[in-house]
């Protein structure tokens, strides 16, 4: 009776998968971005958050068992707009999304009201459950994404039209690195790094190169080696701070690059 029920609901999910899948949504919480649509990239990376999220709200309702008085809810809500997997879920299988905000109010507000610890672990739970639901339902997203059964999801970032603004894009997603670092996301962090490189750095690559070849080749050895090797090779978020600040510096110069060439060619014509 068990695996026939087991059995029924896999099949649920799935048919409910396909149907979000085939219909449009509007999104209301935030930015949605590129990571949507290449989510089989993305699946060890909003793994890791899952895990992180896991623990994040197991912390709150610790903190309220010892001391009832004293817990900041609201962080609750932070902590799951904080990560990718939010719009990878949101945009996929709305139902489980609602499931997950759910289980946020339900401990917030266990919490608020004051009730039993027992009552507060037991909207933990549920929300534990909702989330781990919610990867499977967008790892299987994934798979119709990769055979391509699903039209591409259309995101709300702001794409950099110039050359300057790729690299102020640049140094915004390093930023977002430093603090991925700082929450121990380390494949989330290793993942921006690798997606700034080449959705972003490589689009204005070759235009550096003709300013300052060795400028790039010092760069891409940053994007591919000595951040990666400081995010992963556990000598902490200072580490990787530094590695950021030098390279921030060096993509100050190549803005002031690529700034001094486009004037030049409009005082060219």
């Amino acid at each position: 009776m068990t695996t026939t029920i087991k059995k029924l609901s896999a099949s649920v999910l799935v048919l409910a998968v396909t149907l979000s899948l085939g219909t449009s949504s509007a999104f209301a919480n935030g930015v949605i971005s590129e990571h949507v649509n290449n989510l089989q990239a993305h699946i060890g990376e909003y793994t890791e958050e899952v895990h992180w999220l896991e623990e994040k709200f197991g912390s709150v309702v610790d903190a309220y068992e010892k001391d009832s008085k004293n817990v900041d809810t609201d962080v609750l809500i932070e902590y799951w707009e904080e990560v990718d997997f939010h719009s990878a879920i949101e945009t996929q299988y709305v139902p489980v999304y609602a499931s997950i905000w759910q289980g946020i109010y339900g401990i917030k507000m266990g919490i608020e009201n004051g009730k039993s610890v027992e009552d507060v672990r037991a909207e933990q739970t549920k929300l534990n459950q909702a989330l781990w639901q919610a990867l499977g339902a967008v790892k299987l997203a994934s798979q119709y994404q990769k055979q391509g059964l699903v039209a591409k999801v259309q995101t709300t970032e702001v794409e950099p039209t110039t050359a300057p603004e790729v690299i102020d894009d640049i140094k915004k997603r390093l930023d977002r690195v430093v603090a991925k670092s700082a929450e121990q996301l380390t494949e989330v962090a290793t993942t921006l790094v690798h997606d700034t490189y080449l959705q972003r750095f490589e689009g204005v690559e070759g235009a550096l190169i003709e300013l300052d070849a060795d400028l790039v080749e010092d760069l891409e050895k940053d994007f591919n080696v000595t951040l990666p090797q400081a995010i992963t090779g556990g000598k902490g978020v200072e580490a990787v701070r530094g590695v950021v600040e030098t390279m921030q510096t060096k993509l100050d110069r190549a803005r002031s690059l690529l700034v001094e060439a486009e004037k030049s060619r409009k005082d060219v014509f």
